[in-house]
């Protein structure tokens, strides 16, 4: 299968300057060995060619965490081949993920009293969590109609372009309509007010992000439910919000309480969040809950019981390893509130550090806010070239770090933005050692830019020393300028000793 993407003339050519870099020889066809190997020389083989892979802490494109504790790494290894679909023979690990639903809904707000359960279920990540959180919108959506005895083959949802490409999957495989909000200068986000325009009856949910994969930024939920309410009172329709707080879900309630964002607004009807982000976990898990369990219809639930006892599903896939859900309640139960929010600080901190760092260069502009995620978004400073960025991006490469560079949604193309993404295990040595890398980047750019430099062809003349206390004598003999990239001798004639 040959995937094809179609791109702007000036987008492929900023990307073809970074694709240059790495054209591959052809990859030699592969095939099962017709003896085995020993165990330690498969183990070296492997080992060795896993090193010529990036560093994931020089990462810096990644939201995902690189870096737990050895404890945590202990049990991970542990429960690696436990399977978490089997909920009968694994109660423990299964009691753990219900335990991890609980304090996440707490966290978000949910309207769980004390004694009660939180609906909701661990995923492989986010994207997993948006299929599920999409259809319940869907089914529920459709149920309705049918019962008004109204249309129902044409659902949509409404987001802004800023969306991760999940959403996109989602619309596509599931087959609804994805009406988005089109970005504008300054401003990188879904706009609640244009948002509720496309609003109309087949519209299933809007879908707000708390911290835009592009910028960081967090959109205005709490404006986007004002608005959303409105709407539906005059038009008497029930249109719910989804939350995709893949990023931001583990950053606010530490960092932002007061935003409200989640199920303290009415319209908000489930949200996801990434445990292997900024909930500090390996890849992968996410999460999805719901405000209540009338919000999950119940033709999405299937019950097995070839395991062993009846059992309640809602995923997409079956098998997976229960190694993340442990070490996702490993992190709540080590770190609590005080240290997830110790966490988010010095991440923030960080950030601060390099946001000041590129603004000393005076060479870009900072399109990222301080509020959001802790990331910094930038762009070079008054020009349209975005091959500058896939430049900078590729000489920072030479130095380990992956920083990536891309041109921004419809109605935005001639921005290209490159973006670094602060992590737990990114401190301010790791920044300011970035910071000067960027600058000797930068430099290098600036070199390419005047040009070649001249070359000189030099004939020089060796002479011996006159004396024990005089070194040997060298003369220039004949000096003229090499043009081209011929290979040029420095030196000609006869010398003596070793040159």
């Amino acid at each position: 299968m040959v995937l094809t993407h179609v791109q702007s003339d000036e987008a492929a050519a900023s990307a073809a300057v970074f694709a240059s870099r790495y054209v591959q020889e052809p990859v030699p066809s592969y095939e099962l060995g017709a003896k085995s190997i020993s165990k330690d020389a498969a183990y070296q083989i492997i080992h060795d060619e896993l090193l010529l892979d990036g560093s994931p802490r020089l990462n810096l494109a990644s939201f995902v965490t690189t870096w737990m504790e050895p404890e945590c790494d202990r049990l991970i290894i542990e429960g690696m081949n436990k399977n978490y679909a089997d909920m009968d023979e694994y109660p423990v690990t299964t009691e753990l993920q219900n335990r991890c639903v609980n304090i996440i809904a707490r966290l978000f707000n949910a309207p769980v009293g004390a004694g009660e359960t939180a609906v909701g279920v661990g995923t492989v990540g986010s994207s997993e969590a948006i299929m599920l959180a999409g259809l319940a919108f869907k089914r529920r959506w459709q149920n309705r109609r049918k019962a008004e005895l109204k249309p129902h083959d044409r659902p949509n949802i409404v987001t802004g372009a800023n969306v991760q490409v999940c959403w996109e999957k989602f619309a596509r495989y599931f087959e609804v309509e994805l009406k988005e909000v089109k970005l504008s200068e300054g401003c990188y986000v879904m706009d609640p007010d244009k948002a509720v325009e496309m609003v109309d009856e087949n519209t299933i949910c809007v879908a707000a992000i708390l911290g835009s994969t592009l910028t960081g930024e967090f959109e205005d939920v709490k404006r986007l439910n004002d608005l959303l309410a409105a709407k539906n009172k005059r038009t008497r329709w029930d249109t719910p919000i989804h939350v995709d707080a893949a990023s931001g879900g583990f950053i606010a309630p530490f960092l932002y309480p007061e935003l409200e964002w989640d199920f303290r607004l009415p319209l908000v009807k489930s949200i996801n969040v990434s445990g292997h982000k900024y909930g500090l976990v390996y890849p992968g898990v996410g999460w999805v809950v719901w405000r209540n369990r009338e919000d999950l219809p119940d033709e999405l639930i299937f019950h097995i019981n070839y395991l062993g006892a009846d059992q309640p599903t809602f995923t997409l896939n079956f098998s997976k390893g229960s190694s993340q859900i442990i070490a996702q309640y490993y992190q709540f139960l080590r770190l609590g509130f005080e240290g997830y929010k110790n966490v988010m600080e010095n991440c923030v901190e960080s950030a601060r550090t390099l946001r000041e760092g590129l603004q000393r260069t005076g060479r870009f502009d900072i399109i990222s806010k301080e509020e959001g995620v802790p990331l910094v978004a930038f762009m070079f400073r008054g020009t349209r070239d975005g091959s500058l960025a896939f430049k900078l991006s590729a000489t920072l490469r030479r130095f380990g770090w992956i920083v990536p560079a891309y041109t921004m949604p419809a109605n935005l193309e001639h921005m290209t933005v490159l973006r670094v993404v602060v992590r737990e295990d990114f401190g301010r040595p790791l920044a300011e050692r970035f910071l000067s890398h960027v600058r000797m980047a930068l430099s290098e750019l600036d070199l390419a830019a005047k040009g070649p430099v001249p070359k000189m062809r030099l004939t020089i003349e060796l002479g011996p020393a006159r004396s024990a206390d005089e070194e040997a004598s060298v003369r220039v003999v004949k000096r003229e300028a090499v043009s081209g990239h011929r290979s040029v001798s420095l030196v000609t004639g006869k010398t003596k000793g070793v040159c």
